[in-house]
């Protein structure tokens, strides 16, 4: 048999392994997860953070999609603001927005932490992109007022925008001790399936099945 023969029987055998084993493909609609160290994995790495898990969820629920991990850690929505729509280019579908809580910490005011994150969404949309919106709280280190208003701004933006919605994460992972690392600032891996679980019910309304 001539080597090329060899060659291309060898090639369209791998490809064949590459078909049945379910390995991402390159031409798969995106969601693309922007946000921080919350969603990058600072601690635990980006192959055991949510969006991985969200990736886990889709395939083995035999959607279509591609998740792509945006998180930044230390990120704020200002910065996000200027690299967003690069992230937002070719076929994305769902925007997974979870930025806030590096805002937060530095105390940037309810008014531009509104303003940044409503520029985003709105980008988004007029690309016809769904956005999942994931609330954050501020710790109350700024004063309650700060932290109430910093609260609301989430709800707010999820009711002027009409997107879906995850309320106040933050605390749902935070308060429980065996879900976050010992800086007790970040999840660990069961925090991040656990973050995947708030997730989850939001995102796959917006999901279509490819037969």
């Amino acid at each position: 048999m001539a080597r090329k023969t060899i060659f291309l029987l060898a090639l369209a055998a791998a490809s064949t392994v590459l078909a049945a084993s379910g390995a991402p493909q390159e031409d798969r609609p995106r969601i693309v997860a922007l946000g921080d160290s919350l969603t990058s994995g600072r601690g635990i790495g980006e192959a055991d953070a949510y969006p991985a898990v969200l990736q886990e969820r889709l395939d083995g629920s035999g959607y279509h999609y591609r998740v792509v991990n945006a998180g930044v850690s230390g990120d704020t929505t200002s910065r996000a603001l200027r690299r967003y729509p690069e992230a937002l280019d070719g076929d994305v579908k769902v925007l997974i927005l979870a930025l806030g809580a590096n805002d937060g910490l530095r105390g940037v005011p309810v008014d531009q932490l509104t303003s940044n994150l409503s520029e985003i969404v709105e980008g988004a949309q007029r690309r016809g992109i769904a956005v999942v919106l994931i609330g954050m709280d501020a710790l109350p280190m700024h004063g309650w007022d700060y932290s109430v208003a910093f609260h609301r701004a989430y709800d707010t933006l999820a009711a002027r925008y009409r997107i879906a919605f995850v309320p106040s994460f933050l605390t749902k992972i935070m308060t429980d001790s065996s879900l976050m690392q010992s800086d007790r600032a970040h999840p660990n891996k069961a925090g991040a399936r656990a973050i995947a679980d708030l997730v989850w019910p939001h995102l796959e309304p917006l999901l279509t099945k490819v037969p």
